[in-house]
């Protein structure tokens, strides 16, 4: 039987999004914006929580598509309240269209998101060594710097908690448990 990390906790969605995404460096625009919005909903909530409604807010959001978003008016935002299939938190959803076109703005500054996000780690994976879930941190040097400037940008609900699991997610930061399958294979 394969050791996973344990916060997988034997959850099938867990399970599956471990071993298939979590802390495989992610370099493609819609991706990283998908994962900036998902975990902008996550916010206050269970991870597991948004994983099982991932499907519906693809739905939603137009595939994550952000030139799409940033152009959602009134009536889209009424749509999305009434969309029992997502979050509906009405700050969130704003947030979404407000974080869409500050995407835009730093794709035309930094050529593309990808150029400008993966600078809060030098453009490489962190590797970090943790035994136990309980030792991986919530923040981080970088994902504080990370908030700063995405909130100086524009950006909402990206305080460095979240940033911190924006970059886990995107394989910033590799914090597979030493002993997961996955640590040497990320």
């Amino acid at each position: 039987m394969k050791q996973r990390c344990t916060w997988t906790n034997n959850n099938p969605y867990n399970i599956k999004y471990h071993d298939e995404e979590w802390g495989i460096p992610v370099h493609d625009e819609k991706k990283l914006f998908e994962f900036l919005l998902l975990d902008a909903f996550q916010a206050g909530l269970s991870w597991l929580t948004i994983l099982k409604k991932r499907d519906n807010f693809r739905k939603a959001f137009d595939n994550f598509d952000y030139t799409k978003i940033e152009k959602y008016n009134n009536d889209k935002i009424e749509e999305l309240m009434n969309n029992t299939g997502i979050i509906r938190n009405r700050l969130k959803i704003k947030a979404s269209i407000g974080n869409a076109k500050a995407f835009i703005k730093i794709q035309k500054e930094f050529g593309t998101f990808n150029n400008y996000i993966w600078q809060f780690v030098n453009h490489k994976t962190i590797k970090n060594t943790f035994k136990t879930r309980e030792e991986i941190p919530a923040t981080s040097k970088e994902s504080d710097t990370m908030s700063k400037d995405l909130k100086k940008r524009g950006f909402k609900f990206v305080g460095s908690t979240i940033c911190y699991a924006f970059m886990q997610a995107a394989g910033m930061v590799n914090d597979h448990e030493i002993t997961c399958f996955r640590y040497n294979e990320v």
